[in-house]
């Protein structure tokens, strides 16, 4: 069958449907996903103007290459499976494209080859197969996709051990520990390489991570991305949680808030900022109304450029129902953290989700007279 999205005209398996999330050629799901890559590359082209190549790893129908390629890259599509470079390869000539390369073979083969200036990682399941080969040969910006959020978040825990060199748990915050198990993973693979990463935006929507991460290549910039390495401390009775920067863990043995001994250890986890204020501004100027899911891209920007950078966020719901109090309206509870001195935002992980730098038992005294 043939979709349209973002101007360009596709032909994939008729047996695609809406809803499947682990389509293997073209997922409708993932939409928003493609709008704000093609919005972060018309972005990041303002910012590093020298960058033009542009290689979609993971080519399936070639969905992000022929939409890259529309926007003026130079674009390289590369699968191992040959139904899906038959199907690339025909998409982009479909839409006038046929000067882009497309590639049948391994891709971390390729990858060490050739170098890149941006290089696209969208697998099924854990991009760690396939980080070291990109961040050995990429120039400037990598592009992350994570679909494993179960062992990311930690509710999948030896897949997600094993997958990520790091410890997860399942915490209430979940989405927010995939995100930082995953920032740990790949600041680690590239620091390998004496390549320094920093996240201009990051994203936990549905059921994927996305990350874009600026490159760049000296010792001293790995150094720096691995001292935004460290550790959460977490109650499972109380939820309070605790930070602790560094390599090397040193658990609490009891709660410093309700003195419970059911505590949990994450990391390392990425500690630093999972965007860049600015940058998303400039990505959100940059979502056409043409775009499918234009509302939704330019909501989630607006959400990123405002929410704190604490490395944990708490869900307003969950913690009135572990007080026995009614919840109130997200902003008067905001409202009534910033009024008792306290910083807090809206996190961009639901509804009832924000991020505040109280620890549990502030925020209850704060908030807890309009609650009652």
């Amino acid at each position: 069958m043939r979709v349209t999205e973002g101007g360009v005209e596709l032909e994939v398996p008729g047996e695609q449907t809406e809803g499947v999330e682990e389509s293997v050629f073209y997922n409708p799901r993932q939409e928003l996903n493609r709008d704000l890559t093609i919005a972060t590359l018309r972005a990041y082209r303002d910012r590093e103007d020298r960058a033009e190549y542009y290689l979609d790893a993971m080519a399936a129908s070639g969905i992000r290459g022929v939409r890259a390629a529309a926007d003026g890259w130079d674009v390289t599509c590369c699968d191992v499976e040959e139904e899906a470079v038959e199907l690339a390869r025909e998409n982009l000539e479909r839409n006038g494209f046929d000067e882009a390369t497309v590639e049948h073979r391994n891709v971390n083969a390729l990858m060490h080859e050739e170098v890149f200036d941006v290089i696209d990682l969208d697998p099924y399941g854990t991009p760690m197969p396939f980080a070291d080969a990109a961040f050995a040969n990429c120039r400037d910006l990598v592009c992350v996709t994570a679909t494993d959020t179960a062992p990311l978040c930690g509710a999948h825990f030896n897949s997600g051990v094993r997958s990520y060199s790091a410890v997860p748990q399942n915490t209430d915050y979940h989405p927010e520990m995939g995100v930082r198990i995953l920032l740990s993973a790949l600041a680690r693979s590239a620091a390998r390489f004496d390549v320094g990463v920093t996240p201009l935006l990051t994203h936990a929507t549905s059921h994927y991570v996305r990350t874009y991460l600026e490159l760049e290549h000296r010792a001293t910039a790995a150094d720096a991305a691995v001292d935004e390495l460290g550790y959460i401390y977490h109650c499972e009775d109380c939820t309070y949680r605790e930070i602790e920067p560094g390599m090397i863990a040193d658990p609490l043995e009891r709660c410093p808030h309700c003195d419970g001994e059911r505590l949990l250890t994450a990391g390392p986890v990425w500690l630093g900022s999972v965007r860049d204020r600015e940058f998303v501004a400039s990505v959100r100027e940059e979502i056409p109304d043409s775009f499918g899911t234009a509302e939704k891209a330019r909501d989630l920007c607006g959400t990123l450029e405002a929410e704190l950078d604490e490395p944990t966020h708490y869900d307003q719901h969950k913690l009135c129902r572990n007080w026995g109090l009614p919840a109130n309206a997200m902003d008067e509870f905001l409202a009534d953290l910033r009024d008792a001195g306290y910083e807090a935002s809206r996190a961009h992980y639901g509804g009832t989700t924000f991020k505040t730098d109280a620890s549990v038992g502030e925020i209850r005294e704060a908030t807890e007279d309009r609650l009652v």
